[in-house]
């Protein structure tokens, strides 16, 4: 069996399940669909059959991009493979956009070679009577093949593997199984964005016939994924996490990225299983560690807290816990600033953003209309309060997470204005018309017309410019990029291309700012934040040669969806109470995305709740640190670019 390089550390003696841990899920995809190519023609060479268990969803489309990339450049046959895939929604038409027979042919069948008798996806079609006949025939093709050569997993935020839920049990067969709420509401963005619209059954390979395969491999990307996978893979077997069962597996490998590998001790506190290099960065990791589990400031910790837990090693460097406490609280404290633009008149030493210019030009880039706000609402009011020139750029026109009858509330209003000043509106009601015979006929899975496409995103960018003046920006500093990778009416967007790139690349040359923020937060679960950061980071890479780029500093948010651990954190700008409430408000002027958003995920949470918790949970760990008590704060990350 191929073995998968590249990686960043060998699996070590706390984890039950080898783990193999990779820069990004892109060069992790490539190292698998590399080992089922070995397979595949190592098979073609015996005169046999590869038989393949596949997985849908997220994850595996890396590794059928790559497949399908083997088979047209490097001669990769798909003429001796069967497929079985794992699961498929119930009742479900093959035809309809969320069917996984559907998926299937799209991201990969559709461009092998592959016969097309060979691949099989459970029926969503068949008569419930049928069911427990259709699975056990399922079950026995696979049987009658010899079983799966390669079982690709990937994994619920709950740890499911196929769709068996939390309570399958190791012996369970393949069946139809009621979905899990959480696994139903992570499923809405493919559904509209509508609970109600997800199916609650599945047809699902059983636990025992995943673990009959030969080889199984498992791929999760993003830090969602992360307390589920160091459960999987550190924690005892258990049904309430049924990944935990390929402990029990004689061939397995979990294949995932730095984000999801974050929760295992050897990336979240290497230090208890390996020699480390104790530089700044981990030294600061190692004391914020110890002082946040031991629940105590950072300068109360002593010698023997350091040596009862692993940290000895930097006792021997520094000599003594006073020394180490001293430099990494100072460290923790300067990186406080109520000054993200930089404080004027002030010595700069030591604090996270230079004072010269005095007054900068700051330009925010907002994947979504309302991440700006949402993110660092607090420094973006601080930056306008103290004098500099604000722009926020909107990456995006966010159409697609707004209600339909939002888009006919708008589209009436502006029907009724015209009827009521006696404004020639022929054309406006028969948009209305349109607009409103479309919505209330099409189907689950039809796409918006362009005409609701475009009322929607007028919305969000009404709402946009409503929080620019409420912060105080002129209506000029506002710039929509509109990029073209989002325009597609669905979840599923288009790869990032050069007009994207050269929408950000055009605007940061026109303002040529001092300060850029753009959102580092890769737990987006639309995946645009990914896409909108790619984009600036190749924008800066055409124009880091000119002039202005030299004096341009780059700071990374994250969103209302996870933040940056402590350690991490190299500005954090407080709030007090009043701040915290202004930014409330400002949030408020987005009544798009409040009292049921489109795409809610698994968390219920308003968009504003998600951020003053993340606000004052970040607060709070600096106060258990020992730092001065806040009321909330909004952190920072900088990249620094060549």
């Amino acid at each position: 069996m191929a073995v998968i390089s590249q990686i960043i550390r060998e699996p070590i003696a706390y984890e039950k399940i080898p783990t193999r841990i990779f820069a990004d899920p892109k060069k992790a995809s490539a190292a698998v669909a590399k080992e089922i190519a070995d397979l595949i023609r190592k098979k073609q060479k015996e005169g046999k059959k590869a038989i393949l268990g596949l997985a849908t969803g997220s994850s595996p489309k890396t590794v059928y991009a790559e497949l399908i990339r083997m088979h047209r450049e490097d001669d990769l046959s798909f003429h001796n493979v069967i497929t079985f895939n794992l699961d498929e929604y119930y009742p479900m038409k093959p035809d309809a956009v969320q069917s996984y027979w559907r998926f299937m042919k799209e991201q990969l069948f559709d461009h092998v070679d592959i016969p097309q008798g060979n691949y099989h996806v459970p029926d969503g079609t068949i008569k419930a009577n049928k069911i427990a006949d259709h699975c056990h025939q399922y079950e026995q093709m696979i049987d009658d093949l010899g079983g799966l050569d390669f079982q690709l997993l990937g994994i619920g935020g709950n740890g499911h593997i196929g769709f068996n839920e939390p309570g399958s049990l190791v012996n369970s067969k393949t069946r139809l199984m009621m979905l899990d709420h959480s696994t139903r509401a992570a499923a809405t963005m493919d559904f509209g964005g509508e609970l109600t619209k997800v199916p609650k059954k599945a047809i699902t390979m059983g636990i025992s016939k995943i673990l009959q395969a030969k080889r199984v491999v498992l791929l999760a990307w993003g830090e969602r994924k992360a307390p589920v996978i160091a459960d999987a893979v550190e924690g005892s077997v258990s049904e309430h996490n049924p990944s935990s069962y390929l402990q029990g597996h004689p061939n397995v490998l979990f294949v995932v990225d730095e984000s999801a590998a974050s929760g295992l001790k050897r990336m979240k506190t290497p230090w208890l299983v390996e020699d480390v290099e104790w530089d700044n960065a981990m030294t600061k990791k190692g004391v914020t560690n110890l002082a946040l589990t031991l629940n105590k400031p950072v300068l109360k910790l002593t010698n023997k807290d350091y040596n009862d837990n692993g940290l000895s090693d930097l006792l021997a460097r520094y000599g003594q816990a006073y020394d180490i406490n001293i430099e990494i609280f100072n460290q923790l404290q300067h990186t406080i600033t109520g000054w993200p633009g930089g404080k004027p008149n002030a010595d700069d030493t030591h604090r996270p953003e230079r004072k010269l210019p005095e007054k900068k030009r700051c330009l925010i880039f907002s994947p979504h209309p309302d991440d700006d706000i949402i993110s660092m609402g607090g420094t973006f009011q601080r930056l306008v309060d103290q004098g500099h020139e604000v722009h926020v750029a909107y990456q995006t026109s966010g159409n697609i997470a707004v209600a339909d009858d939002e888009a006919l509330r708008f589209i009436e209003f502006v029907v009724d204005y015209n009827q009521k000043f006696n404004v020639d509106s022929k054309s406006t009601i028969s948009v209305f018309a349109k607009a409103r015979h479309f919505i209330t006929s099409k189907s689950d899975s039809e796409l918006d017309s362009e005409d609701v496409r475009n009322v929607k995103g007028l919305i969000r960018r009404g709402e946009a410019k409503s929080t620019c003046r409420f912060v105080g920006i002129p209506d000029g500093n506002a710039h929509f990029l509109d990029m073209p990778f989002y325009e597609t009416g669905q979840v599923q967007k288009k790869p990032i291309g050069k007009q994207d790139v050269k929408l950000v690349a055009d605007l940061i040359d026109k303002i040529k700012p001092h300060q850029i923020y753009a959102a580092g937060d890769l737990a987006d679960p639309h995946g645009t934040h990914k896409v909108c950061l790619d984009a600036i980071f190749a924008a800066i890479e055409q124009l880091k040669h000119n002039n202005f780029m030299k004096d341009c500093w780059v700071w990374l948010y994250r969103g209302a969806w996870a933040e940056w651990d402590i350690h991490e954190i190299e500005m954090a700008v407080p709030m007090s109470p009043d701040q915290v409430l202004q930014k409330r408000l400002g949030i408020f002027k987005h009544q798009s995305q409040k009292d049921g958003v489109v795409f809610q995920g698994m968390d219920s949470r308003e968009f504003w709740q998600r951020a003053e918790e993340r606000n004052q949970t970040t607060a709070e760990l600096y106060n258990k640190l020992g730092l001065a008590e806040y009321e909330a704060m909004e952190a920072f990350v900088r990249y620094k670019f060549g």
